[in-house]
């Protein structure tokens, strides 16, 4: 099944490069790339407050023992306030470029509620996947680096600033890091491994990444419970009422309602709505939100999700109305949109859709903002040409409704970098955030020869 294209017309924009030497060299590399990432993810490091400390310096550490055992001196590298980067900078050969390799180490909760079917750190190989959390996102990216850069013993052919970030799935101090220290982050290319394919073996390059804007709303009406059957019908409910107003993001389809957000087309090919539906594991039956083409309802629209709420479970539900409810809600923006002013219209639209003049406080919480990338720079064109190369079919390039917020930063402090994005997530079966989730080791491989592909092409005037 196909993936879609943003220009209609599927190809790898150039000639095949020379993959003789890399090739075998990468997967003959395999085995131990892939004996470090299964070390990586039996480490729980989830950098969410809360969680132990020990295991997200542990993951640092391995990475940079990792490299170390490949030919590069990486170092844990302090962030002020946060968890520590893993960095690693190999000086450029004279008149070459620089190209920096992002990816992260920490990694999303797992919640009981996921119900894994295995154990999340420990990882298991169910039929030729790698299941655990962190597989893919983003311990998977920073096997791909490892691998690019053994391929090449430590020595690539330009200059390379390795970046792994501690904090890309919570509240990251590295934004500030970068923008306090904008010359340790200088290149003319930076590649980021947080990405994926839609569809295994069906290379694609990411031109769009939709924001992420989250609130807290707090909705409070009663000193205290009260019982349902002296009260109810008179005395206001707060979980009634936080539920009236979370019922207004959303239009009669489900598309996001909160005014003041952007809202636009994709205006290349459609993304099928088979290929959601599978991916996305939706239920027979069940319709999909949003009206339109789903390209753009994924990539070119805003939507809006409740995260989670704070009410009684079901369990143990008496006969009380509730005094007080909270809610997380997120709002996700599509490129060219201000983050800050979609956060304004995401408070505002709460803080006015409340019923009754009951108690409400909205307090923002995480915003990253959105990002789109030109398509005409060299690296990029020449990353299409290493991706068909390594894969042996077109490239195509499509939008993301995923963020990842230190991408604006980046650009702000070399603003003429060309960005690419690729990686080892892909929509089929990977399960990011979500149980079960898993890699394909053929992704790893196929993303290390590229990007090894790159580097060589970029080394050639």
């Amino acid at each position: 099944m196909t993936a879609p294209t943003s220009d209609g017309v599927p190809g790898p924009g150039g000639p095949a490069l020379d993959d003789s030497v890399l090739r075998p060299k990468i997967a003959g590399l395999m085995p131990e790339v892939l004996a470090e990432l299964e070390a990586l993810v039996a480490i729980p490091s989830c950098a969410f407050p809360g969680f132990p400390p020990e295991p997200v310096h542990a993951a640092a550490q391995r990475i940079v023992d990792a490299f170390g055992r490949h030919g590069v001196e990486a170092h844990v590298t302090p962030v002020d306030g946060g968890y520590p980067a893993v960095t690693a900078e190999i000086p450029a050969p004279p008149g070459r470029p620089t190209v920096l390799l992002y990816a992260h180490y920490d990694v999303q909760p797992v919640p009981a509620s996921q119900q894994w079917s295995t154990d999340p750190w420990t990882p298991t190989w169910v039929d030729g996947r790698l299941h655990g959390r962190g597989a893919a996102d983003d311990k998977g990216g920073v096997a791909i680096h490892l691998a690019t850069l053994a391929a090449f013993d430590g020595r690539p052919p330009v200059g390379v600033r390795l970046v792994v970030e501690g904090e890309e799935e919570t509240i990251s101090h590295l934004e500030a890091h970068v923008v306090a220290h904008p010359d340790d982050f200088q290149a003319d290319v930076m590649v980021v491994a947080d990405m994926g394919n839609l569809v295994v073996g069906e290379p694609v390059l990411s031109v769009g990444l939709r924001g992420h804007v989250k609130a807290v709303i707090e909705v409070e009406t009663l000193a205290a419970p009260v019982h349902s059957g002296l009260f109810g019908g008179a005395a206001p409910d707060a979980l009634m009422a936080l539920i009236r107003a979370l019922a207004t993001l959303v239009d009669d389809d489900g598309a996001c309602a909160v005014q003041g957000v952007a809202s636009g087309e994709w205006d290349g090919a459609d993304h099928a709505e088979e290929l959601l539906r599978a991916n996305a594991g939706v239920l027979d039956g069940v319709d999909l939100v949003g009206t339109g083409r789903v390209a753009s309802r994924l990539w070119a629209r805003p939507s809006v999700s409740v995260l989670g709420m704070d009410v009684t479970p079901t369990a143990e539900a008496s006969n009380v109305l509730q005094p007080r409810a909270k809610a997380v809600v997120a709002m996700r923006i599509p490129p060219g949109q201000d983050a800050q002013e979609a956060m304004d219209a995401l408070v505002a639209h709460l803080r006015a859709h409340v019923p009754g003049n009951a108690r409400v406080t909205v307090t923002e919480d995480k915003k990253s903002p959105p990002f789109s990338q030109p398509t005409d720079g060299r690296a990029f064109g020449l990353m299409r040409d290493a991706l068909a190369t390594s894969y042996g079919r077109p490239v195509e390039t499509v939008g993301s409704g995923g963020s990842i917020p230190l991408l604006e930063t980046l650009r702000a402090v070399a603003p003429h970098a060309d960005f690419v994005l690729v990686g080892p997530e892909d929509a089929q079966h990977a399960n990011i955030h979500g149980p079960d989730e898993s890699v394909d080791p053929s992704e790893i491989e196929h993303m290390a020869l590229a990007q090894a592909l790159l580097l060589q092409a970029l080394a050639q005037d």
